[in-house]
C-alpha cells in the first residue's frame, strides 16, 4: 500500500471513535425512511465540525444531504444510508429476542453501520486530499429511505450523479467480498378505490364497491402473470379493506404493488400494464380509482474497473479482527437461526470452484464470523432484491463491497441482525468498510487512467440509455 493510501486508511483509524460513536446513536434513533430527521441532523453536524461544507434537504428531500470537501476534479461520491425498519426494536449485543425500546423501530439492515462507515471513508478521503495537496473532491452523499423511499433514484432523476466521476459505497453483510452483478428494478405505486357504501342485503343495487375492484385488479394482474419476463415478479399487499362488516358494499379500499423486473426498462413497461388493469377493475365495478406513486428503482450496473480497485484495497487491509468474546457472541447468536451452516457470498453463489474454496476459508476460521476476504467474482451474477444503488449506477460508475457485520447466515431484517449491529462486531466493520472504501478513492485520485477505464466500460454497458421510474412531478411518500 502506497503512502496515499496509508494517509488515508490511517485517518479512518483516527476517527475510529467518532465512527463508532455514530453508529451507536444512529443505532438509538432508529428512524424509518423518509423520517430520519435527527440522524441527517447528527450527521450534517458532525460533519460541519469535521470541515465539510454541507448541504441539506438536497433534490428537494428534507433528511438528504450532501458534504463535500476539496476543488475541482476526479469528483468521488460516497453513499450513505441511515433509515431502520419497523417492529425491530432489539437489544444490542444480546443473544435472545428482547426489545430495546418496546414498539420501536430497529436497524435489522445495518444502516446504522452502513452511514457511520460511509462517514468514515469521507473523512478518510478528506485527510488524504489534505496532505498531499492533489486535485479532487469527495462528497458523502446521505442517503435516506432505502427501505422504501428510494431516494437516490429521486436523486438519478434530478441528474445527480452525472457530476460524479466514480460512486462507491458498501452494505453490511455476513461476508467480505466485493460485490457484483444485476439487481431487479422495482416500483411501488398505490392504488386508493373509492364507490358508493349501501346496505349490502336492504339495496345492494344502489352500491359501488371498492373492494371488488381491489379484488377484480388482483385477479387480472394474475392473468398477467403468464404473459411477462421470468425474470419479472409482482407482489402486492392489501392495506385497507374498506371496513370489517360483511353486510356493507365497500365505499373505499386499497392495494399496494410492487413490480419487479431484472431491467428497469421492462419494469416500467410492466408498471404501465398495471396501471390498465387496475382502471379496467374500476371500469367493471363503476368505481374511481387513484394512483399514487410510491417509489421505484433501477437494476444495477455492475463495473469491473472499480471492483478490482476495491478487491485490491480489501486485499491490502485484510479483514476485521475479532476477540474470543465476540467470536462466543457470534457463535452463540448464529445458534438462535437456521442456515447458519450455508457458503456466504456471491462468489460462491455463482461458481462450484470458488465455493469450495469459500467453504475452506469457512473451515479454516472455524467460527460464525466470516473472518476472511471472498474471492473476487466478475462473472454473470443476479440477486433478485433490489437497491437504489441501481440508479447511481446508470449515472456515473459505481461498486461496492460487502463487510461481514454478523454471523454467517444471519437472515435480512431480523432482530439478530439488530444486535449485531449495535456490537464491537458492527463497530469493526463500519471502519474498516471506512478504510477499504477510503483506500480505493485514494487510488482513484492518484491514478486518472482507472476513471478513464472505469468510464468507458460505463459507457459500454449503459448504451441503452437510463429510463427513470420515477415520474417528473412524483415527490417520495411512504405508503399509508
Amino acid at each position: 500500500m502506497n503512502q496515499g493510501k496509508k494517509t488515508a486508511v490511517e485517518a479512518v483509524e483516527e476517527k475510529r471513535g467518532l465512527i463508532c460513536q455514530a453508529a451507536d446513536q444512529i443505532w438509538e434513533y432508529a428512524e424509518l425512511s423518509l423520517q430520519e430527521e435527527k440522524s441527517a441532523a447528527y450527521y450534517c453536524r458532525v460533519l460541519r465540525q469535521e470541515g465539510f461544507a454541507v448541504e441539506e434537504g438536497i433534490c428537494g428531500i428534507p433528511t438528504a444531504f450532501s458534504a463535500s470537501f476539496g476543488e475541482g476534479g476526479p469528483r468521488i461520491g460516497i453513499l450513505a444510508e441511515y433509515d431502520a425498519l419497523s417492529g425491530l426494536s432489539q437489544e444490542a449485543g444480546c443473544t435472545e429476542q428482547k426489545e430495546h425500546i418496546p414498539g420501536a423501530c430497529g436497524h435489522g439492515c445495518g444502516h446504522n453501520l452502513l452511514g457511520a462507515g460511509a462517514m468514515g471513508a469521507a473523512l478518510g478521503v478528506k485527510a488524504y486530499l489534505e496532505k498531499t495537496g492533489r486535485p479532487g473532491t469527495v462528497i458523502l452523499y446521505g442517503c435516506p429511505g432505502e427501505e422504501g423511499g428510494a431516494a437516490k433514484a429521486f436523486m438519478a432523476r434530478d441528474g445527480l450523479w452525472r457530476s460524479l466521476d466514480a460512486a462507491l459505497t458498501w452494505h453490511p453483510e455476513d461476508v467480505n467480498e466485493v460485490n457484483t452483478g444485476s439487481s431487479n428494478s422495482c416500483i411501488q405505486t398505490q392504488y386508493k378505490f373509492s364507490g358508493v357504501a349501501s346496505h349490502a342485503a336492504g339495496a345492494p343495487e344502489k352500491g359501488r364497491s371498492a373492494l371488488d375492484a381491489v379484488e377484480l385488479m388482483n385477479m387480472g394482474v394474475q392473468f398477467l402473470r403468464e404473459h411477462m419476463s421470468d425474470r419479472a415478479r409482482i407482489h402486492y399487499a392489501i392495506t385497507d379493506t374498506g371496513g370489517v362488516s360483511p353486510n356493507v358494499v365497500q365505499a373505499k379500499a386499497s392495494v399496494l404493488y410492487m413490480v419487479r423486473s431484472n431491467h428497469v426498462a421492462e419494469a416500467v413497461e410492466l408498471q404501465e400494464r398495471v396501471d390498465r388493469i387496475a382502471q379496467g377493475a374500476a371500469l367493471m365495478t363503476d368505481t374511481q380509482v387513484e394512483k399514487r406513486f410510491i417509489d421505484g428503482l433501477a437494476d444495477t450496473v455492475p463495473n469491473s474497473i472499480l471492483e478490482k480497485v476495491l478487491y485490491k484495497s480489501f486485499e491490502e487491509l485484510g479483514v476485521p479482527l475479532y476477540t474470543d468474546q465476540e467470536l462466543g457472541f457470534a457463535d452463540a447468536l448464529a445458534g438462535t437461526y437456521a442456515g447458519s451452516d450455508g457458503i456466504p457470498g456471491i462468489a460462491a453463489e455463482n461458481d462450484p470452484g470458488l465455493a469450495e474454496q469459500v467453504k475452506a476459508l469457512q473451515e479454516k476460521a472455524g467460527h460464525a464470523m466470516n473472518a476472511f476476504l471472498a474471492p473476487l467474482y466478475q462473472g454473470a451474477a443476479f440477486t433478485p432484491g433490489s437497491t437504489d444503488v441501481g440508479d447511481v449506477s446508470w449515472l456515473t460508475p459505481t461498486a461496492q463491497i460487502h463487510v461481514a457485520a454478523w454471523p454467517n447466515g444471519c437472515p435480512g431484517h431480523s432482530w439478530q441482525n439488530v444486535s449485531s449491529a449495535g456490537s464491537s462486531i458492527g463497530h469493526k466493520a463500519a471502519v474498516h468498510a471506512g478504510k477499504v472504501l477510503a483506500a480505493a478513492a485514494a487510488e482513484l485520485l492518484e491514478r486518472p487512467e482507472i476513471l478513464k477505464a472505469a468510464r468507458e466500460e460505463f459507457e459500454r454497458r449503459t448504451a441503452a440509455g437510463y429510463v427513470c421510474p420515477i415520474p417528473p412531478d412524483a415527490v417520495p411518500v411512504v405508503p399509508d
